[in-house]
């Protein structure tokens, strides 16, 4: 089953969210069908902030070599496409498809002086559009999934805005819609049926369980950064056992479990 069929199953695709190497070697022994990059965990684990501050040669890097030791469809975050232009976001694209990668997400928001911000969404669309029109030129396949940003900048009418968007990305050659921070059965619901595109949510405490999200038409999950962050908590306490017990002890507390 290629890439995109795999948003049209009875299920939801449940996307595994990798940042490195050894996360994506862990998600395939795991079962999960599919991989997805999660941006602000790479930022996190070369020390970048989130937001297209890290360079894009260091993210091609990473890309490589998840997908060297992993033979599961991935797909790579690449925030706002690392470019101002339609062009130089087109070019950063083909780059991502040399690699073997079969998707992309691209958001509609950018963050300037520390602060994310909604773009325009006709100026998105239409620049959407070019860059599907200039791969198509090159016979370049890639699943576009858009993320829009309406629900995580709580955007006053996120509903209204969301639907707005959604079809105007439609129309523009996006193949997927992605809203994190929407959690709202009800909202969910309607953007399922009123939006003709498979539909992405994401990790959230008040997200509802994954049998509930398929009643209500999700096609796609992702777990954002929410894996490495917690990944990260638990190394910080075991460098902290380590220190403040002076013993490895703490290392080994889970051997006789296994």
């Amino acid at each position: 089953m290629d890439f995109a069929a795999l948003h049209h199953q009875k299920q939801p695709l449940l996307i595994a969210n990798v940042w490195d190497a050894s996360s994506a070697i862990a998600a395939q022994q795991a079962g999960y069908q599919a991989l997805g990059t999660s941006s602000a965990a790479i930022a996190a684990m070369l020390g970048y902030e989130d937001g297209e501050v890290m360079p894009f040669d260091e993210l091609l890097f990473i890309v490589a070599r998840i997908n060297a030791v992993s033979s599961l469809p991935l797909s790579v975050d690449i925030e706002a496409g690392f470019g101002a232009t339609a062009q130089e976001i087109t070019a950063n694209l083909k780059c991502i498809a040399q690699l073997g990668v079969v998707g992309v997400n691209l958001e509609d928001s950018k963050v300037a002086n520390g602060i994310r911000q909604l773009e325009d969404a006709f100026t998105f669309s239409s620049r959407l559009k070019e860059v599907r029109h200039a791969l198509s030129n090159e016979k370049i396949s890639l699943f576009i999934n858009i993320r829009t940003d309406t629900y995580l900048l709580n955007h006053e009418q996120a509903l209204q805005e969301t639907l707005l968007r959604g079809r105007l990305y439609k129309e523009a050659g996006a193949d997927g819609l992605f809203v994190p921070c929407l959690t709202t059965e009800k909202d969910i619901e309607t953007l399922s049926r009123e939006v003709d595109l498979p539909l992405n949510v994401m990790c959230m405490p008040d997200l509802p369980p994954f049998d509930r999200l398929e009643q209500l038409g999700v096609n796609r999950i992702s777990m954002g950064n929410f894996v490495h962050s917690a990944m990260q908590a638990k190394l910080k306490n075991v460098m902290l056992i380590i220190k403040t017990q002076q013993t490895f002890a703490g290392v080994f507390v889970d051997e006789g479990s296994r």
